[in-house]
Protein backbone atom coordinates (compact mmCIF):
# COMPACT_ATOMS: atom_id res chain seq x y z
CA UNK A 1 0.00 0.00 0.00
CA UNK A 2 1.44 3.39 -0.88
CA UNK A 3 0.97 6.22 1.85
CA UNK A 4 1.15 9.70 0.68
CA UNK A 5 0.80 12.79 2.83
CA UNK A 6 -1.51 15.12 1.83
CA UNK A 7 -0.80 19.17 1.90
CA UNK A 8 -4.08 21.41 1.48
CA UNK A 9 -1.04 24.17 0.40
CA UNK A 10 0.08 21.84 -2.01
CA UNK A 11 -0.50 20.54 -5.95
CA UNK A 12 -1.17 17.21 -6.98
CA UNK A 13 -1.85 15.03 -9.60
CA UNK A 14 -4.47 13.66 -7.70
CA UNK A 15 -7.88 15.68 -6.32
CA UNK A 16 -8.20 15.05 -2.59
CA UNK A 17 -11.35 15.46 -0.52
CA UNK A 18 -11.13 18.90 0.57
CA UNK A 19 -8.41 20.47 2.44
CA UNK A 20 -8.93 18.05 5.80
CA UNK A 21 -7.53 15.15 3.52
CA UNK A 22 -3.84 14.80 5.38
CA UNK A 23 -3.44 10.92 3.45
CA UNK A 24 -3.92 9.29 0.44
CA UNK A 25 -3.37 5.68 0.59
CA UNK A 26 -3.42 3.73 -2.75
CA UNK A 27 -2.54 0.23 -4.50
CA UNK A 28 -3.13 -2.71 -2.16
CA UNK A 29 -5.65 -1.08 -0.10
CA UNK A 30 -7.02 -3.09 2.94
CA UNK A 31 -9.10 -2.12 5.80
CA UNK A 32 -6.74 -3.67 8.18
CA UNK A 33 -3.57 -1.55 7.28
CA UNK A 34 -5.99 1.37 7.06
CA UNK A 35 -7.17 1.12 10.49
CA UNK A 36 -3.32 0.80 11.64
CA UNK A 37 -2.54 3.78 9.55
CA UNK A 38 -5.94 5.75 11.29
CA UNK A 39 -4.12 4.33 14.89
CA UNK A 40 -0.61 5.31 14.32
CA UNK A 41 -2.56 9.44 14.12
CA UNK A 42 -4.18 9.10 16.62
CA UNK A 43 -1.50 8.58 18.82
CA UNK A 44 0.68 10.97 17.46
CA UNK A 45 -1.85 13.31 17.24
CA UNK A 46 -4.75 13.35 19.69
CA UNK A 47 -5.31 17.21 19.29
CA UNK A 48 -6.86 16.18 15.96
CA UNK A 49 -9.52 13.26 14.92
CA UNK A 50 -9.18 10.93 12.05
CA UNK A 51 -11.46 9.53 10.06
CA UNK A 52 -11.27 7.57 6.42
CA UNK A 53 -13.63 7.32 3.18
CA UNK A 54 -15.04 4.20 2.25
CA UNK A 55 -16.54 3.38 -0.56
CA UNK A 56 -16.56 5.16 -3.94
CA UNK A 57 -15.18 8.62 -3.12
CA UNK A 58 -16.14 10.63 -6.28
CA UNK A 59 -19.90 9.91 -5.95
CA UNK A 60 -19.24 10.21 -1.64
CA UNK A 61 -17.84 13.86 -2.46
CA UNK A 62 -20.80 15.00 -4.97
CA UNK A 63 -23.41 13.98 -2.33
CA UNK A 64 -21.50 15.58 0.35
CA UNK A 65 -21.41 18.75 -1.51
CA UNK A 66 -25.13 18.61 -2.23
CA UNK A 67 -25.75 17.41 1.28
CA UNK A 68 -24.27 21.04 2.49
CA UNK A 69 -26.88 22.48 0.91
CA UNK A 70 -29.32 21.73 3.62
CA UNK A 71 -30.69 24.34 5.00
CA UNK A 72 -29.95 23.29 9.01
CA UNK A 73 -25.65 22.96 8.05
CA UNK A 74 -25.97 25.61 4.75
CA UNK A 75 -23.42 27.93 5.37
CA UNK A 76 -22.16 31.15 3.23
CA UNK A 77 -19.08 31.40 2.26
CA UNK A 78 -18.66 34.77 3.33
CA UNK A 79 -15.32 36.28 2.20
CA UNK A 80 -13.81 32.98 1.31
CA UNK A 81 -11.11 33.33 -1.37
CA UNK A 82 -10.96 30.09 -3.59
CA UNK A 83 -8.38 31.03 -4.71
CA UNK A 84 -6.44 31.03 -1.50
CA UNK A 85 -5.66 27.84 -0.05
CA UNK A 86 -5.51 29.03 3.50
CA UNK A 87 -8.64 30.77 2.75
CA UNK A 88 -10.82 27.63 2.17
CA UNK A 89 -8.96 25.68 4.50
CA UNK A 90 -10.29 28.45 7.17
CA UNK A 91 -13.94 27.80 5.84
CA UNK A 92 -13.74 24.19 5.33
CA UNK A 93 -12.65 23.95 8.91
CA UNK A 94 -15.51 26.56 10.00
CA UNK A 95 -17.93 24.65 8.69
CA UNK A 96 -17.16 21.66 10.37
CA UNK A 97 -17.53 23.53 13.66
CA UNK A 98 -20.81 24.34 12.13
CA UNK A 99 -22.52 21.68 11.27
CA UNK A 100 -21.19 19.85 14.52
CA UNK A 101 -23.16 22.49 16.46
CA UNK A 102 -26.33 22.03 14.31
CA UNK A 103 -25.80 18.25 14.81
CA UNK A 104 -25.85 19.27 18.80
CA UNK A 105 -28.85 21.47 18.64
CA UNK A 106 -31.76 20.00 20.70
CA UNK A 107 -34.14 20.76 18.38
CA UNK A 108 -32.95 19.41 15.10
CA UNK A 109 -31.41 16.32 16.35
CA UNK A 110 -33.06 13.09 15.76
CA UNK A 111 -32.97 9.98 17.84
CA UNK A 112 -32.32 6.01 17.06
CA UNK A 113 -36.27 5.03 17.26
CA UNK A 114 -37.07 8.53 15.06
CA UNK A 115 -34.36 6.70 12.38
CA UNK A 116 -35.36 2.87 12.73
CA UNK A 117 -37.17 1.67 9.44
CA UNK A 118 -37.02 4.81 7.85
CA UNK A 119 -34.99 3.15 4.97
CA UNK A 120 -36.32 0.97 2.87
CA UNK A 121 -34.67 -2.63 3.42
CA UNK A 122 -35.37 -5.75 1.53
CA UNK A 123 -34.01 -9.27 2.27
CA UNK A 124 -31.33 -8.50 -0.37
CA UNK A 125 -30.17 -5.72 1.45
CA UNK A 126 -29.51 -7.90 4.59
CA UNK A 127 -28.30 -10.29 2.65
CA UNK A 128 -25.50 -7.65 1.33
CA UNK A 129 -25.12 -6.48 4.30
CA UNK A 130 -24.23 -9.65 5.97
CA UNK A 131 -21.86 -10.28 3.07
CA UNK A 132 -19.83 -6.84 3.36
CA UNK A 133 -18.94 -7.63 7.08
CA UNK A 134 -17.96 -10.81 6.11
CA UNK A 135 -15.60 -9.26 3.79
CA UNK A 136 -14.98 -5.48 4.58
CA UNK A 137 -12.40 -4.78 2.32
CA UNK A 138 -15.35 -4.73 -0.32
CA UNK A 139 -16.28 -1.45 0.67
CA UNK A 140 -12.94 0.36 -0.11
CA UNK A 141 -12.72 2.37 -3.29
CA UNK A 142 -9.11 1.78 -4.95
CA UNK A 143 -8.01 5.10 -3.31
CA UNK A 144 -8.68 6.03 0.12
CA UNK A 145 -8.54 9.32 2.24
CA UNK A 146 -7.78 9.85 5.48
CA UNK A 147 -9.26 12.96 7.38
CA UNK A 148 -8.39 15.48 9.83
CA UNK A 149 -10.91 17.22 11.99
CA UNK A 150 -11.70 18.96 14.85
CA UNK A 151 -14.44 18.68 16.28
CA UNK A 152 -15.53 17.41 19.98
CA UNK A 153 -15.49 13.72 20.08
CA UNK A 154 -15.38 10.82 17.05
CA UNK A 155 -19.31 11.21 16.84
CA UNK A 156 -18.90 14.56 15.01
CA UNK A 157 -16.52 12.84 12.74
CA UNK A 158 -19.48 12.57 10.24
CA UNK A 159 -19.53 16.96 10.11
CA UNK A 160 -16.39 17.12 8.09
CA UNK A 161 -18.39 15.08 5.03
CA UNK A 162 -22.10 15.14 6.06
CA UNK A 163 -23.95 13.03 3.59
CA UNK A 164 -27.07 11.36 2.59
CA UNK A 165 -28.15 13.61 0.16
CA UNK A 166 -31.69 11.67 -1.64
CA UNK A 167 -34.60 11.79 0.50
CA UNK A 168 -34.69 8.41 0.75
CA UNK A 169 -31.44 7.91 2.55
CA UNK A 170 -30.39 8.41 5.81
CA UNK A 171 -29.39 12.30 6.43
CA UNK A 172 -26.73 13.76 8.50
CA UNK A 173 -28.71 13.93 11.35
CA UNK A 174 -29.59 10.49 10.80
CA UNK A 175 -26.82 8.98 10.57
CA UNK A 176 -25.34 10.62 13.46
CA UNK A 177 -28.29 9.26 15.36
CA UNK A 178 -27.12 5.79 14.10
CA UNK A 179 -23.37 6.94 15.23
CA UNK A 180 -24.39 7.91 18.48
CA UNK A 181 -26.05 4.73 19.45
CA UNK A 182 -23.78 2.52 18.28
CA UNK A 183 -20.80 4.08 20.37
CA UNK A 184 -23.10 4.67 24.01
CA UNK A 185 -24.72 1.39 23.85
CA UNK A 186 -22.42 -1.08 21.75
CA UNK A 187 -18.99 0.51 22.07
CA UNK A 188 -18.23 1.05 18.40
CA UNK A 189 -16.29 4.05 17.67
CA UNK A 190 -16.93 5.71 13.89
CA UNK A 191 -13.89 5.40 11.96
CA UNK A 192 -15.56 6.72 8.37
CA UNK A 193 -17.93 6.95 5.69
CA UNK A 194 -18.49 6.40 1.50
CA UNK A 195 -21.32 6.91 -0.99
CA UNK A 196 -23.42 4.30 0.69
CA UNK A 197 -21.88 2.77 4.06
CA UNK A 198 -20.81 3.87 7.49
CA UNK A 199 -18.10 1.91 9.41
CA UNK A 200 -17.65 0.91 12.75
CA UNK A 201 -14.46 -0.03 15.07
CA UNK A 202 -14.09 -1.32 18.76
CA UNK A 203 -11.11 -1.96 20.53
CA UNK A 204 -12.15 -5.42 21.08
CA UNK A 205 -14.98 -7.93 19.38
CA UNK A 206 -17.65 -7.96 21.64
CA UNK A 207 -18.57 -11.60 21.80
CA UNK A 208 -21.35 -13.75 21.25
CA UNK A 209 -24.15 -11.95 23.84
CA UNK A 210 -23.25 -8.72 22.96
CA UNK A 211 -23.56 -9.22 19.40
CA UNK A 212 -26.80 -10.37 19.68
CA UNK A 213 -28.19 -6.89 21.45
CA UNK A 214 -26.06 -4.95 18.42
CA UNK A 215 -28.22 -6.87 15.75
CA UNK A 216 -31.27 -6.92 17.65
CA UNK A 217 -31.23 -3.36 17.61
CA UNK A 218 -29.95 -3.51 13.60
CA UNK A 219 -32.86 -5.44 13.23
CA UNK A 220 -35.22 -2.30 14.00
CA UNK A 221 -33.29 0.08 12.66
CA UNK A 222 -33.82 -1.89 8.87
CA UNK A 223 -36.92 -2.25 9.52
CA UNK A 224 -36.41 -5.80 9.20
CA UNK A 225 -37.41 -7.36 12.48
CA UNK A 226 -39.75 -10.72 11.11
CA UNK A 227 -39.01 -14.40 11.05
CA UNK A 228 -37.90 -14.38 7.50
CA UNK A 229 -35.03 -12.47 8.25
CA UNK A 230 -33.56 -14.68 11.23
CA UNK A 231 -31.91 -16.67 9.16
CA UNK A 232 -29.27 -13.33 7.84
CA UNK A 233 -29.39 -11.90 11.43
CA UNK A 234 -28.29 -14.92 12.78
CA UNK A 235 -25.01 -14.88 10.07
CA UNK A 236 -24.20 -11.19 10.96
CA UNK A 237 -24.13 -12.16 14.82
CA UNK A 238 -21.78 -14.71 13.83
CA UNK A 239 -19.46 -12.60 12.00
CA UNK A 240 -19.70 -9.68 14.44
CA UNK A 241 -19.08 -11.68 17.60
CA UNK A 242 -15.18 -12.05 16.67
CA UNK A 243 -14.63 -9.02 14.84
CA UNK A 244 -14.22 -5.62 15.70
CA UNK A 245 -15.52 -3.83 12.61
CA UNK A 246 -18.97 -2.83 11.77
CA UNK A 247 -20.55 -1.64 8.12
CA UNK A 248 -23.57 -0.54 7.50
CA UNK A 249 -25.57 0.70 4.61
CA UNK A 250 -27.25 4.47 4.88
CA UNK A 251 -28.29 4.48 1.12
CA UNK A 252 -31.55 3.23 0.08
CA UNK A 253 -29.21 1.70 -3.53
CA UNK A 254 -26.45 0.80 -0.66
CA UNK A 255 -26.59 -3.46 -1.89
CA UNK A 256 -25.87 -2.36 -5.47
Amino acid sequence: MEITPVDYREQYAFQPVDTLSHRRLSGAVSLRKVLQCLDELRRADPGHRYFCTLDDINQCCYTSGHAGNDDRIDMDYGDTDFDDPESVHAFEVRRAAHVAAQLQDASLRQSWEDVCGTLMTTQDDVDVLVATNRDPDRVLDSVVYLQRVTVPDDTFMIAALPNGYFSCDWDVFQNHAVIRRLHERHGYRFLGLGASWLGFVRDAPPGTAAAEVLVADLADLYGCAGEQYQASWRQLVEIVADGNVLLLGYTENFAE
